[in-house]
This record gives structure tokens, C-alpha cells and sequence, in this order.
């Protein structure tokens, strides 16, 4: 009976390391492109944002959570769970609106950040933001670097690239504020909204040439996704055009031109980053690892 015990302990022991991912990214860089709807992928003049769908794994039907609006999807990005459990609830949301369900010893819901840095204490992790409100989802206290600027898109390219390759952190998140401007203010689906869609696409392409530059391309996990998309000049309802999310990864881990079938949701990101760095995550997410990205 002991020796059964003891075969049965190491295939399970042995099941559970096949489902890890063999390859750990030293470096995962985590770009958010505010408002950019599926819808707008295939019309979309982005040929970085689609070189990189060849050269990773993507998908075109992740959702956000509800309301389809900025804070509350990039908490639930950030923060693994959704948000009934988080707490943030709203567009605008600075602090969560119901109780978060636990708290860090900073007074704020656990998030990604808090997990790096708890089983990694020496590990550089940070944000830089072109959207103020990004700042309220930071746990400030352990973030090495916290770069707002202030609506500069341009500025949040340049800034990014800086860190990249100065820096190398091991987590970094970028926010971009567009394509969301144009949608307000041209309309969802627009010839305007498109136009924007390029400039943003140059921006990713400095900071994919940056990951070059640093010499950290092969241990780089660079995942460029949305929180919500829009119809006409606004979001936060529930039609398609607002929830439908794209979302792509690249890495020497990662599939190579396949389109990822499975289900998903935005508070899924942060327990794939989790699944990939090898880190368990932390018991109030609710998000699920989307191990299909991954050889």
C-alpha cells in the first residue's frame, strides 16, 4: 500500500510539473491600449499589433467585465478577480465602492504587483500611465517605478522605452489612453477612431524595439491587450462592440501564429502572468490561467 501511496503521490507530482510552463520569462510586459474593440482588428491599419498575432498567440473574444469601462476592467486585469470581489465598480473608480474582500497590508485589494513581490522581493515591478486613474489601482508602497504622464502619449512611448532598457523590470504595465480619446470624440468605428489606431500602433512599435534594444527579446513574455471597446461616442453598456477585447502574447514560450479558442475574460491576465512566472496565485482571485498561449 505504501509503495501505491508513494507511485500515485509522484505521477500526481509529476502531472503538475507537466502543466507548468517549461519556459519562465524573466521579463512580462503588460501594454494596455484604452477602448480598442475587437471589432476594430481586422480593418485596423496595425502592422506591429498584427506582426505581432503572427509571430505569438492571440485571441479576439475576451470580454470585459461590467460596466464595460476603464477602471473597473483594469483592476480586474490587475487584480485576478472580479468586481464584486475587488471592489471597484465604476469608470472613475479611485477607491473600491463595495469592501474589498481582502486587503493587503496596504489597505488595498492584492494584485499582481503584491504577488511579484511577495514571492520576489528583489524583483523591479511598475507602471507607466497616460491615464491618471491608473495611479488609484497602485499599490504605491511596493512599486519601484510609477511614471503618470499626464495624457502624453507620445511621452508614455518614450518614457516606457526608457524604463525598458534601463531598467529591465521583471513586471511593468503600460497604459495608453488611446485609442479611448479618439473614440469620444470621432466615434467608435469611425474614420478618426482608425487614424488613431495607427499612431497607436507606431507607439507599440518603440516599445517592441525597445524589448530589442535591452537585449531581453528572448526572455520577454509582452502581452498587448483592452480594457473595453465602444459604439459610437461612448462605452459601458452591453453590446458586443463594447465587451469584445483583443488580446495577443509573444515569447519564446508562446505559441506561434494561433488563435487561442478558449473562453476569457480580462480578470484572467493576471493568473496567466501568474502561470507563467511559475508564481501560485492568490486565493481571492477568481481569474483561470489561459495556458493555451503557451507551448
Amino acid at each position: 500500500m505504501r509503495k501505491l501511496f508513494l507511485v500515485l503521490a509522484f505521477s500526481a507530482a509529476t502531472l503538475f510539473s507537466f502543466a507548468q510552463s517549461t519556459w519562465k520569462p524573466k521579463h512580462v510586459i503588460l501594454v494596455g491600449l484604452d477602448g480598442f474593440g475587437a471589432y476594430a482588428v481586422p480593418k485596423a491599419n496595425m502592422p506591429n499589433f498584427k506582426k505581432l498575432m503572427k509571430e505569438g498567440a492571440f485571441n479576439l473574444n475576451m470580454r470585459s467585465v461590467l460596466p464595460s469601462s476603464s477602471a473597473v476592467n483594469w483592476a480586474s486585469m490587475l487584480m485576478g478577480a472580479s468586481p464584486t470581489i475587488h471592489g471597484y465598480t465604476e469608470w472613475g473608480s479611485q477607491t473600491p465602492e463595495i469592501p474589498s474582500a481582502v486587503t493587503t497590508e496596504n489597505d488595498i485589494f492584492p494584485s499582481i504587483f503584491t504577488l511579484i513581490k511577495e514571492e520576489k522581493p528583489q524583483s523591479k515591478v511598475g507602471a507607466v500611465y497616460s491615464w491618471g486613474g491608473i495611479g488609484y489601482l497602485l499599490e504605491k508602497q511596493i512599486v519601484d517605478i510609477n511614471v503618470p504622464t499626464e495624457g502624453d502619449e507620445d511621452q508614455t512611448a518614450e518614457q516606457t522605452a526608457t524604463v525598458i532598457k534601463n531598467q529591465k523590470p521583471q513586471f511593468l504595465f503600460v497604459h495608453f489612453d488611446q485609442p479611448d480619446g479618439a473614440g469620444h470624440k470621432f466615434g467608435h468605428d469611425s474614420v478618426g477612431y482608425y487614424q488613431e489606431l495607427e499612431r497607436v500602433d507606431a507607439r507599440l512599435g518603440k516599445i517592441i524595439s525597445a524589448i530589442k534594444d535591452a537585449n531581453i527579446e528572448d526572455e520577454t513574455l509582452l502581452i498587448v491587450l483592452a480594457d473595453h471597446g465602444g459604439i459610437e461616442k461612448g462605452h459601458g453598456g452591453k453590446t458586443m462592440m463594447e465587451v469584445r477585447v483583443p488580446v495577443v502574447m509573444t515569447g519564446q514560450g508562446v505559441k506561434t501564429n494561433h488563435e487561442v479558442k478558449s473562453t476569457m475574460v480580462v480578470y484572467d491576465v493576471a493568473t496567466t502572468i501568474a502561470w507563467a512566472l511559475g508564481l501560485d496565485p492568490h486565493e481571492a482571485w477568481r481569474g483561470k490561467a489561459i495556458t493555451d498561449f503557451f507551448k
